[in-house]
């Protein structure tokens, strides 16, 4: 049993880390959200699956998200280099918070929203702690712990624009950028600087991004949620 919250943040790690060998037509964030091989759904060992699907709503593209007890990513891998990221535009619409949800603990780390983002970097910087981590994600489900993994997230009380360190681990870190239920039932757009949120998370440049996810979960709190996200656009420099 001592080993089980480490076994989770391994489980959560991989479904944010990306595969090295990268097609080389994979170098940007498209804009559409629709079928693999630009978005796959990626599943975590043991979790049940949040249902993402494709449809058009409000004269938009959207990813319909719904979670029951569920955690897993609809993701796209690729590689950027640091020096060509540029802005991140992304949207979402959120009928209702989760309840007693607080991303600050690891019992009741939930989102009904997430935009995920990760990166790699230089591993040797990784503590044993990381390194151990990665080792076991990589066991489980073939891949390794990125080196680092920002978030965007709604939270339910934390201050926006506040950083919230991973109650796992300290290589996955969460930007508030909604908070509270004023906006709830609304399309939301925002314009991010990766670069900037990195350095700000992390204290230092980031390596290449190598992979984008949508992530709704709902399975440390074992409840119920939906939301919509519209398409994901990386502007390259």
């Amino acid at each position: 049993m001592k080993h089980m919250g480490l076994i989770a943040g391994a489980l959560l790690a991989a479904g944010l880390a990306a595969c090295s060998a990268v097609p080389p037509a994979a170098t940007g964030v498209v804009a559409t959200l629709d079928t693999p091989p630009a978005w796959q759904h990626f599943t975590l060992p043991g979790k049940r699956s949040t249902h993402y699907k494709v449809q058009r709503m409000d004269a938009r593209e959207v990813v319909h998200a719904r979670a029951d007890g569920s955690a897993s990513l609809w993701r796209q891998q690729l590689r950027v280099a640091p020096n060509d990221m540029g802005l991140l535009h992304f949207s979402w619409k959120v009928p209702g918070l989760i309840a007693n949800a607080d991303m600050a603990v690891r019992e009741t780390d939930d989102s009904p929203v997430r935009i995920v983002l990760a990166f790699d970097g230089d591993r040797s910087k990784l503590s044993s702690k990381s390194q151990a981590l990665s080792d076991l994600a990589r066991a489980l489900t073939g891949e390794e712990l990125p080196y680092a993994t920002l978030m965007y997230v709604w939270s339910n009380t934390q201050p926006t624009e506040s950083v919230i360190l991973n109650p796992r681990t300290d290589r996955i870190r969460k930007i508030v950028v909604e908070s509270g239920d004023g906006q709830l039932n609304q399309w939301l757009d925002y314009t991010r600087d990766v670069r900037a949120d990195y350095e700000r998370a992390f204290g230092e440049a980031p390596g290449a991004l190598l992979s984008v996810a949508l992530m709704t979960d709902a399975d440390n709190t074992q409840s119920q949620t939906v939301a919509w996200y519209g398409p994901v656009k990386l502007n390259q420099r």
